[in-house]
């Protein structure tokens, strides 16, 4: 089974596929927010086009646990992509993987920039890898 991961953000969303056994995540990119209904749209296609039958979505809590702002306006998105993929979306507790991303990117020794350009789409990766190392194909 293919497994979706996203980590949305208020300017990108980065992406990342399982492979088909729902072992490994990579990275799919980065794609830049323009509206709502474009940015739903966009990645519904691609869920569609790469045969995703679920996407998960890290979800921004606070450290205590509570829902802020970005995590209730994620929570919101991830109501409305379901509905417009019609698949399975879920929410993941996404509280370390921006971190855990840019402490990857800094120990490669990426410049400011190069780091800003695939920050996004490496947290979409930990989103993805940390769920499917719960739950797998199982999902």
């Amino acid at each position: 089974m293919r497994v979706m991961g996203l980590d949305v953000g208020e300017r990108g969303i980065g992406i990342a596929l399982s492979d088909e056994t729902g072992t490994i995540a990579q990275g799919k990119g980065v794609y830049r927010r323009r509206t709502l209904a474009d940015d739903l749209a966009y990645v519904a296609e691609r869920a569609r086009e790469w045969g995703a039958e679920r996407i998960v979505v890290g979800h921004p809590l606070n450290m205590d646990g509570t829902e802020g702002e970005q995590a209730r306006a994620v929570r919101e998105f991830a109501g409305a992509l379901e509905d417009v993929a019609g698949i399975p979306v879920e929410l993941w507790d996404e509280r370390w993987t921006t971190a855990e991303a840019e402490r990857v990117l800094l120990e490669a020794d990426l410049s400011r920039r190069k780091r800003r350009e695939v920050r996004d789409e490496l947290a979409a990766v930990l989103i993805l890898q940390t769920w499917l190392d719960a739950y797998g194909a199982r999902g």
